[in-house]
C-alpha cells in the first residue's frame, strides 16, 4: 500500500494533558511503585499502532496522534463497517481485499467521518484486560485503573486528559483558505468535494445548500430590485401579484431542485441514505446517562426480537407510546411557554414601536429588543435541550429533528409576531418596511459581527488567562508566546451551538439564521420586494465569513454524517406554504384599503390565486423527481449487479453442496 496519500501520516487528533514536571518520566516501570499515567498512555497508543508526537506548550502538554492506513483498516474491520465496492455493493470491510473498495474523491480510502470514528474507537478501546488493578501516578497522586475499564475514560474522569479534539491539517487548511475562504472572485462557487474531504458530510451538504440558495437568490433579488425602483404606470396594480407568483414558483422549484442536487452529491460521495444508522455517527449531542440508557434499551429490544414475540410486542408498544407521550408533553410545554411568556413580550414591543414617533427612539428600541430577545430565546433553547433528554427518540437524528422543531417555534414567534402585528392588525406598511429593513440589516449585521468577533475575543481571553496564570507562578518576565500550533488550536473555541454545549454542532445556528431569513423575505415579499437583494448580499458574505470562521477562528469541528439538512428542509417547505397565505393577505390589505373585505373581482382573483399556488406547491414534486435520472440508473445498475452476483454465488454453493453429498453417498 506504499505511495497512497494515507502514508503521509497527518496528525489528525490531539489530546491535552497536564504539563509534566522535571522529575516525571524518569524511568517508567510500573510494578508496585506505579507509573506516570501520561507516559503509560503514550506507550499504549504506540502499542495500538499510532504515530505519537508530544508537544510542550506554555501551560499544558499535547499528544498528537496519526494513524497508518493499516491501523485504520483494522479498526474498520473490528467495527464491521460496510463500504461501497467497485461493483456497486456495500460490503463489510476486509483489509485483505482493500483494493475492492471505492476510494474517496481525494483518493483516501476512508472519509474524514470514518477516520474520526475509527480514532475514537481505537483510543477509547484501550482497556485493562488484566485481572488486577493497575496503579498509575500523575503529579504525586495515584490513579487506580480497574480491570475492563477504558484507560482514556478513567484519565478524563481524573482530569488528566483535559480534551480530545480534531486537529487541523495545515497543508489542507491553507489550501482551503486560498481556494475557498479568501477566494471572493468565485462568488458562490465552492470546492465542495474538498470541503467534504476535510470537514465531513454535514458541513459539505450545508455549504452546498448555502451556495445553491445564494445563486438562486439572484433571480428574486433582481426582480425585487426592478419592482421596487421602476414605476410601471397603469400596470402597477398587477406588478405585486406577478412578483408574488414568481417568488412562490421560485421557492418551490428551489426546494425540489435542491433535493435533486443533494441526492447527486450523496451518489458522488458513495453515501447511502441510511447514514443515520451507522454505529457511532453522531449528530452532535452529548447524550446524558439517562437518555443513553433509553437508546441502549431500544437497541437491546431490537436485538432480542423473536425470542418471546408476545412480550416483545408489548414492550415495543410501551416504548413507542411512552416516547410519543413524552414528545407530546414537551411540545405542549413549549407551545404554552410561547403563548404565556413570549407572545406578550413580542406584542408589547410591537405596540411600543407603533406608538413611538421618533425614528431614533424606534432604532434604539429595536437594538435593545434584539439583544434581550436573543438572551431569552437562548434560555428557551436550553430548556428545549433539557426536555428532549427525557424523550425516547429512536436515534440521534430524530432527537436532532425534535430539537430543531422546538427551537424554531421559539424563534418563529420572536422573528415574525411583530411583523404580523404591523401588517395585519394595523395594516401599516410603512412601519412594516422599516422593521423589515432594520431586521435584515441591523439584525444580520450584528449577528455576523458577533459570530465572527466572539470566537476571537474568547480565544484572546483564554490566552490572557494562561499568561496571567504563568506570571502568578513566577514565570520569566516579558510577553509569553504561544509557539506551538496545537496549543493555539486547543485554546480556540469549539464550533458549538449557542443554545448549549450539549449540541456540539455550530451548523445549528447557521441553519437557523438562514431559515429565519428565508421566512422573513418570503412571508412579507409583497411588502418589501427589495428584501431579496439584501438577503443575497448577506449570503454571499456569509459563505466566506463562515469559511474563515471554521478555518481560522475555531477548532476543527467534529465531523457529522448527516446525509441531508434534515428537519430544516421541512421548515423551508412550511415557510413556503406560510408565504402563500401571508402574501395573499398582504395583497388583500393593499387593494382593500377601506378595510371592508368585500369580495370584489380583484379580491376574488387573489383568493383563487392563493389556492392555485398551494396546489402547485404540493403538486410540483410529482412532476420533478427528487432523484436525477443518472443517479437512479446508477442505483438500479448496482442493485442488478449485486443481485446477479448473489445469485451466482448461491448457485455455486448449492451445486457444490450437492456434489459433496453425492460423493459421500458413493463412498458409503
Amino acid at each position: 500500500m506504499n505511495g497512497h496519500k494515507e502514508e503521509e501520516h497527518d496528525f489528525e487528533i490531539g489530546l491535552a494533558v497536564p504539563k509534566r514536571k522535571v522529575h516525571e518520566g524518569e524511568g517508567g516501570g510500573g510494578g508496585d511503585g506505579g507509573e506516570s499515567c501520561v507516559e503509560f498512555l503514550v506507550d499504549e497508543f504506540k502499542k495500538v499502532g499510532f504515530i505519537v508526537e508530544r508537544v510542550i506548550g506554555v501551560s499544558d502538554e499535547f499528544i498528537k496522534l496519526a494513524a497508518p492506513l493499516e491501523v485504520l483498516g483494522r479498526a474498520a474491520a473490528e467495527l464491521k463497517v460496510k463500504k461501497p465496492t467497485h461493483i456497486g455493493m456495500d460490503l463489510q470491510f476486509d483489509w485483505e481485499e482493500v483494493d475492492a473498495f471505492v476510494r474517496q474523491p481525494d483518493g483516501m480510502l476512508f472519509s474524514w467521518c470514518e477516520r474520526f470514528h475509527f480514532y475514537r474507537h481505537l483510543i477509547y478501546g484501550i482497556v485493562n484486560r488484566g485481572q488486577s488493578t493497575v496503579t498509575l501516578k500523575c503529579h504525586d497522586r495515584e490513579i487506580q485503573w480497574e480491570p475492563g475499564e477504558p484507560l482514556l475514560q478513567r484519565l478524563e474522569a481524573e482530569s488528566i486528559v483535559k480534551l480530545v479534539f480534531p486537529l487541523h491539517v495545515e497543508a489542507k487548511r491553507k489550501r482551503l483558505l486560498r481556494v475557498w475562504a479568501l477566494n471572493w472572485w468565485d462568488f458562490t462557487d465552492q470546492p465542495i468535494d474538498e470541503i467534504y474531504s476535510y470537514f465531513g458530510t454535514k458541513m459539505a451538504v450545508y455549504f452546498s445548500f448555502l451556495g445553491m440558495y445564494t445563486r438562486w437568490m439572484l433571480f428574486p433579488a433582481g426582480l425585487g430590485f426592478v419592482v421596487h425602483l421602476v414605476d410601471f404606470g397603469p400596470f402597477q396594480l398587477l406588478v405585486l401579484p406577478i412578483f408574488f407568483i414568481s417568488i412562490v414558483l421560485w421557492a418551490v422549484m428551489f426546494s425540489q431542485f435542491w433535493k435533486r442536487k443533494n441526492s447527486a452529491l450523496l451518489s458522488r460521495w458513495q453515501i447511502s441514505y441510511s447514514v443515520g444508522a451507522y454505529p457511532g455517527y453522531d449528530l452532535g449531542f452529548k447524550v446524558p446517562g439517562k437518555d443513553r440508557s433509553s437508546l441502549q434499551s431500544s437497541v437491546e429490544l431490537i436485538s432480542k426480537w423473536g425470542r418471546d414475540k408476545k412480550n416483545d410486542k408489548e414492550r415495543f408498544q410501551r416504548e413507542e407510546w411512552f416516547g410519543t407521550l413524552m414528545r407530546f408533553r414537551n411540545d405542549v410545554i413549549i407551545i404554552l411557554s410561547i403563548i404565556c411568556l413570549q407572545l406578550p413580550f413580542e406584542l408589547a414591543y410591537a405596540h411600543l414601536y407603533e406608538v413611538v414617533e421618533s425614528d431614533y427612539m424606534k432604532f434604539g428600541l429595536t437594538v435593545i429588543y434584539l439583544f434581550l430577545i436573543q438572551y431569552f430565546t437562548r434560555i428557551g433553547g436550553k430548556i428545549s435541550v433539557q426536555l428532549i433528554n427525557n424523550e425516547n427518540n429512536a436515534n440521534r437524528e430524530y432527537r436532532a429533528d425534535s430539537l430543531v422543531y422546538k427551537v424554531f417555534g421559539l424563534y418563529f414567534m420572536q422573528s415574525y409576531i411583530g411583523l404580523f402585528y404591523h401588517a395585519l392588525l394595523h395594516r401599516n406598511f410603512k412601519t412594516l418596511r422599516q422593521v423589515l429593513i432594520q431586521r435584515l440589516i441591523v439584525s444580520e449585521v450584528l449577528e455576523n459581527l458577533w459570530e465572527n468577533s466572539f470566537p476571537y475575543l474568547k480565544y484572546s481571553y483564554k490566552k490572557y488567562k494562561v499568561r496571567k496564570s504563568k506570571k502568578e507562578k513566577g514565570s520569566p518576565t516579558g510577553k509569553i508566546q504561544f509557539k506551538s500550533r496545537v496549543e493555539k488550536e486547543y485554546l480556540k473555541p469549539t464550533y458549538s451551538a449557542s443554545i448549549g454545549e450539549e449540541l456540539e454542532d455550530g451548523l445549528f445556528d447557521d441553519l437557523l439564521e438562514l431559515t429565519l431569513q428565508f421566512g422573513m423575505i418570503m412571508m412579507f415579499a409583497c411588502a418589501f420586494p427589495l428584501a431579496f437583494a439584501f438577503a443575497a448580499l448577506n449570503n454571499v458574505t456569509e459563505i466566506r465569513t463562515d469559511a474563515l470562521k471554521l478555518l481560522v477562528m475555531m477548532k476543527r469541528p467534529v465531523p457529522r454524517a448527516a446525509a441531508t439538512i434534515g428537519a430544516w428542509l421541512n421548515i423551508f417547505q412550511f415557510l413556503i406554504v406560510m408565504s402563500i397565505c401571508t402574501n395573499s393577505v398582504l395583497l388583500v390589505c393593499l387593494y382593500d384599503k377601506e378595510g371592508k373585505w368585500r369580495i370584489e373581482p380583484g379580491l376574488a382573483a387573489i383568493l383563487v390565486m392563493e389556492h392555485i399556488l398551494l396546489l402547485i406547491k404540493f403538486g410540483f414534486s410529482r412532476f420533478v423527481p427528487e432523484e436525477p435520472a443518472w443517479v437512479r440508473a446508477n442505483r438500479v445498475k448496482n442493485a442488478t449487479q449485486a443481485h446477479e452476483m448473489y445469485s451466482k454465488q448461491l448457485l455455486r454453493s448449492i451445486s457444490g453442496g450437492e456434489r459433496t453429498s453425492n460423493e459421500i453417498m458413493k463412498v458409503e
